[in-house]
């Protein structure tokens, strides 16, 4: 499929793009934390940037956007100023954060001048770690001082600042469709998500009624997308129905879900309802043969989304996503053939995910080294699409 990567201002650029030209946008812009000092990352992006987003889309078109915890609310205000309705927020789950919180005890001895006593050491990692991430660190001896020097830090000894980061909000917005959610699918393809596409946990293959319910707009091919276990509530032959949450599979992320069964009905098992009929005056019984059930962890009801080492090799951005993640999101919210657009490409792995999905895509960056870094992911080609 054809991409186009430019570098520049992404609002420079998408001042640029005709009206109602993209399907959908999937982007991880700046959350605004000032993260790592780095100077992109000091606020979030402005109105006038959404309100360029919102003019580049179809009627009905989804927008998908990252957020920090402590600066979704300021994301999610901006994208709605700009025009936008705000459908949902997608919850993205990990387990390798780590906490940047203060030692309050520490902080205690420090402002009194009081050292802390060597009581041990360890090998570690010597580093800095954050988000879903890690930064290089390398192997060596941490001196333990975990004992408070003073009476004021032993009485704040395990207090902190900050919680553990385990989870980033996606902000989900759409623009205002064209009348209805029908007619507006009709006439742009755009404006409903592509729930069969990306259903959760199932081995058993597609009905072909589901199967082209989903492909009559998203196309042939796209009802079919779904992998996992046996069972799902309603839908026993096609998934579960996609949810606001996704979790990367992570040991930690999987310890919080506890071990449930389906709610179907095991085999051999019949379910007995009652019913009174009005009209006869007489109770009636109503057998139903089970379905088979399915048990384990319940984070199976959501999808998972796991990045492989091979993913980030030659890759430096900080915040780089999985690309399977990427690749689900852009599948959700982009009909088929469809043109995704990230204006914060970073180092391409929207771009990249769009194109295994089979879409066009579109991305721009305004680093250097991030936009050389998407190019060289991208086989440095830079085929013809017209904007």
């Amino acid at each position: 499929m054809t991409h186009t990567l430019h570098h520049g201002d992404c609002l420079d650029l998408l001042r640029t793009m005709a009206d109602a030209s993209v399907d959908a946008i999937v982007t991880d812009p700046p959350y605004g934390l000032a993260f790592m000092g780095k100077r992109w990352d000091y606020d979030v992006p402005s109105v006038e940037v959404w309100a360029e987003c919102l003019r580049v889309l179809k009627p009905g078109g989804h927008l998908l956007a990252f957020a920090g915890t402590r600066t979704q609310h300021r994301m999610a205000v901006r994208i709605e100023d700009a025009g936008f309705e705000i459908r949902d927020m997608i919850a993205w789950v990990y387990g390798s954060g780590f906490p940047k919180s203060l030692d309050v005890s520490k902080a205690i001895n420090k402002a009194a001048g009081a050292e802390r006593e060597v009581t041990g050491s360890r090998m570690g990692d010597v580093g800095i770690q954050g988000g879903n991430f890690s930064n290089k660190t390398q192997r060596g001896v941490i001196e333990l001082r975990d004992l408070p020097a003073t009476p004021e830090a032993q009485q704040w000894a395990g207090w902190g600042t900050a919680l553990k980061p385990a989870l980033e909000p996606i902000t989900m917005a759409r623009k205002p469709l064209t009348g209805t959610v029908a007619a507006n699918v009709l006439e742009h393809g755009t404006g409903a998500l592509n729930v069969d596409g990306c259903r959760v946990g199932t081995s058993k293959s597609v009905p072909a009624s589901a199967s082209n319910a989903a492909n009559a707009v998203y196309g042939k091919g796209m009802g079919s997308k779904a992998s996992g276990d046996q069972c799902s509530g309603f839908n026993p032959n096609i998934g579960r129905w996609p949810a606001n949450l996704i979790h990367d599979g992570s040991d930690e992320v999987l310890e919080l879900f506890p071990q449930t069964a389906s709610g179907c009905w095991r085999e051999g098992m019949t379910q007995h309802s009652r019913t009174f009929n009005v009209a006869k005056g007489v109770m009636a019984e109503r057998v139903r043969d089970a379905r088979a059930a399915d048990s384990g962890s319940a984070a199976r009801f959501f999808y998972t989304a796991k990045a492989s080492a091979a993913e980030r090799q030659g890759v430096t951005h900080p915040t780089v996503k999985p690309l399977d993640l990427m690749a689900y999101l852009c599948r959700l919210v982009t009909p088929t053939g469809g043109i995704v657009l990230d204006p914060f490409m970073g180092s391409g792995t929207t771009i990249k995910a769009a194109i295994s999905e089979g879409f066009q895509a579109v991305g721009i960056e305004r680093d250097p080294a991030y936009f050389a870094m998407a190019q060289q992911r991208m086989d440095g080609a830079q085929l013809g699409l017209q904007l």
